[in-house]
């Protein structure tokens, strides 16, 4: 130990300051072996070493002004503690962080070095663990080109000096801090070896966070939350979800209700209100936008810096597990938005971590979205995969989530993606897609769904072949992915007057060319009802009553089509404006009768869907799904079949998107019988002008539309009729 050294101690720059602090056997010269103890304690104004059977306390000399001290004891010190007098005139005993091991192995620091390691979060970050029967907090975080990194938080008084780590393997520093409490605030004080770059930086292994604007990072342990969700976990896991109904309704926590006071509602009423409206209204499952801890609410959460926390802004984590777990209980799934494809730049999160571009890639033509203000992760570096995947996971087995969805999975795939040219880097074979990135959807996607019933679906909006096909096809290995060109021709036909709509039919027929390469959700989201697109209902040609209708005959169609289906919060009352993420949903609107009436007809949807086989089962093969017609251009006018597993059970869909009522329209049906109408959008229920057909109509002996028989129906204005071979 040299006067340098302990220069570098007490300033806080010393790379290795388990060398100098804690016990450490000396050869003396003329005394032989003996035992220095030696602690930077600048808090204290006296220190002694009190030894494990509490008999004996040396006193330490005060080496240096600051406070650093030295002990020398003739024996070896053992499970010694440090009694402090304070500069108050207080005394304290303290457990040295110095004396103990440290806690990772070797295997563990290893698979993360590999990037194999896919539960990272049990090793990294702080944990609450007892060691040589001593309880604290183990933390542990990854900087390789740090020169030094120290704990910080209100356990020290802040101080960068007091509590430098210990470096390990790989980049890894470590160390156990003695008796810190669970909900102690905390940071790492990060001090590169380049550029005299350092920062304070949140934990990015951070089980919960403080409240935002504030960002220190919170000691938890989320491991004592009791579920009560064993029935759903066990059904889940035998379900093949791709012939099950899917009814999603997507949520943003923040505003789908605020209180009286304009204050959004915590977990624990969400876990009450928004569970019980949900249920209500028939839907399978709540998307939520992203949960995890972000700075800036205006990104609704898309900027995401606590990647293991959820945010602090509605409750504790254990409050958003009971969130969850009463979700399962009342039988509805949980999908959570989920961003690897960018993370933001502020100084306390993951960007510039050690003063290098540590989870970004470092050139900028393939590191930064500009357009967005992020960086981009490095998907080649294997402690950035582990990094994410083990996010992943975590997100599936700590907190029973039921499906991630995958924000800007485009934006992963092209080097060129939102880039002119000179902005990007060609692949190793000069093609535009991002090779990593691809790699890393693929071992996602293969490690998610090794959790029993857990789905991944894809928010990807271009043509790229296979993204829900499984990776040994060469796909990408989603569950799912979002049907964004059936959204943009549907909306963009629906927004036509009628009297144009004929000129664009081949908006809604164009999707069923494809409808079958993937396996797709129908979205409706957030995306489309803000930044000037006006909401579902606004979007809406003519007078408010063929606003309503055009919303209900769109829905009942979307209802009708092969997919999944997605509905952002809002749309399904009829919301006028667009959405607003600093304020509650509109819904003293349910006070008027259209408005009321819309919510009636999406819950009837719901009711119908999950109580038809024929409308999920076979939705992502061309056996499902029949056309009768498409050719009726001129009246606007589709008809089909849609079918189960059982091709003898089937549903009848007969659409008009114009306002004129088709009365004795004839349509080719494949059976003799009673057909009744099930679902009629234009019923006085649901806020339309009850025109129909007396609940049934019974097929002739007359061939039509290629079929042995036909049925003449009326067919109200804007609206879809349902019917079903009565058996």
């Amino acid at each position: 130990m040299t006067h340098e050294e302990v220069e570098a101690i007490v300033g806080g720059y010393h790379g290795d300051p388990f060398r100098i602090l804690g016990p450490h056997a000396v050869d003396e010269p003329q005394e032989g072996k003996i035992w220095e103890v030696r602690a930077f304690l600048p808090q204290a104004a006296e220190v002694c070493v009190v030894s494990a059977d509490g008999r004996a306390c040396v006193p330490m000399k005060k080496e240096h002004p600051r406070g650093f001290f030295v002990g020398r004891l003739r024996q070896e010190p053992g499970a010694y503690k440090l009694r402090l007098k304070l500069w108050n005139g207080e005394t304290a005993d303290i457990e040295d962080p110095y004396r103990f091991p440290p806690l990772l192995t070797d295997f563990e620091l290893y698979l993360h070095g590999e990037g194999t390691h896919y539960e990272t979060y049990n090793s990294m970050g702080a944990h609450v663990v007892t060691c040589e029967g001593v309880p604290g907090v183990r933390f542990a975080v990854w900087a390789p080109n740090a020169h030094t990194v120290s704990v910080v938080g209100d356990f020290n008084d802040w101080d960068t000096t007091r509590h430098p780590m210990r470096l390990r393997n790989g980049g890894v520093w470590e160390i156990f801090l003695p008796h810190v409490k669970e909900g102690s605030a905390y940071k790492y004080f990060v001090r590169s070896r380049f550029r005299g770059y350092h920062q304070m930086k949140a934990d990015p292994y951070a089980f919960a966070t403080e409240v935002p604007p504030k960002s220190a990072s919170i000691v938890k342990d989320i491991n004592s939350y009791v579920w009560n969700d064993q029935e759903w976990m066990e059904t889940r896991a035998k379900k093949d979800w791709l012939k099950e109904p899917i009814s999603i309704y997507e949520v943003h926590l923040e505003s789908w209700m605020r209180t009286p006071q304009g204050e959004p509602l915590t977990y624990r009423e969400l876990a009450v209100k928004l569970v019980e409206y949900v249920k209500r209204m028939g839907y399978t499952h709540i998307e939520l936008l992203p949960i995890m801890e972000h700075p800036y609410s205006g990104s609704w959460g898309y900027q995401v810096i606590g990647y293991y926390a959820p945010t602090a802004r509605f409750g504790p984590p254990e409050d958003f597990m009971y969130f969850v777990d009463c979700c399962h209980q009342a039988g509805i799934g949980v999908i959570v938005d989920w961003v690897p494809a960018h993370f933001p730049k502020d100084a306390h999160g993951l960007a510039y971590f050690d003063g290098t571009a540590l989870y970004e890639h470092e050139d900028p033509r393939k590191g930064e979205h500009r357009d967005w203000g992020t960086l981009v992760y490095n998907y080649g570096r294997n402690e950035v995969r582990a990094f994410l995947i083990s996010n992943a996971l975590f997100w599936l087995k700590k907190y029973h989530i039921d499906g991630l969805r995958v924000d800007a999975v485009a934006s992963m795939l092209y080097l060129d993606y939102s880039r002119k040219p000179g902005e990007w880097i060609p692949n190793e074979y000069g093609g535009n897609e991002n090779l990593e990135a691809i790699e890393f959807l693929r071992r996602f996607n293969e490690q998610v769904h090794k959790v029993p019933g857990a789905i991944t679906v894809a928010e990807e909006s271009t043509a790229f072949p296979g993204v829900s096909r499984p990776v040994y096809l060469n796909g990408l290995g989603f569950t799912m992915k979002w049907n964004m060109g059936w959204m943009h021709d549907m909306l963009a036909y629906f927004s036509k007057d009628p009297i144009h709509r004929k000129y664009h039919h081949n908006n809604i027929t164009f999707s069923m060319l494809y409808a079958f390469t993937e396996n797709f959700v129908l979205p409706i989201s957030h995306d489309e009802v803000v930044h000037g697109k006006r909401s579902l209902l606004s979007k809406m040609p003519g007078d408010e009553w063929q606003r309503f209708a055009n919303a209900r005959a769109f829905l009942a169609y979307m209802y009708g089509h092969p997919g999944k289906k997605l509905l952002f919060m809002g749309s399904e009352i009829g919301q006028y404006e667009e959405w607003n993420h600093n304020t509650g949903i509109r819904w003293e609107l349910l006070n008027f009768d259209y408005h009321r009436k819309l919510q009636a007809l999406v819950r009837a949807l719901n009711e119908l869907y999950r109580s038809q086989p024929a409308l999920y089962q076979v939705d992502f093969h061309w056996t499902g799904f029949e056309w009768i017609d498409f050719h009726d251009v001129e009246g606007s006018c589709v008809s089909f079949i849609r079918k189960s597993e059982d091709p003898e059970d089937f549903l009848l869909f007969c659409c008009n998107f114009t306002p004129v009522p088709r009365h004795s329209y004839q349509i080719g049906v494949p059976r003799e019988g009673f057909y009744e109408e099930i679902l009629n959008t234009d019923s006085e229920a649901f806020g339309g002008s009850n025109v129909g057909n007396g609940g049934m109509v019974s097929s002739r002996d007359i061939p039509f539309h290629g079929r042995p028989y036909s049925i003449s129906i009326t067919l109200p204005p804007l609206a879809v009729v349902v019917f079903r071979l009565r058996r």
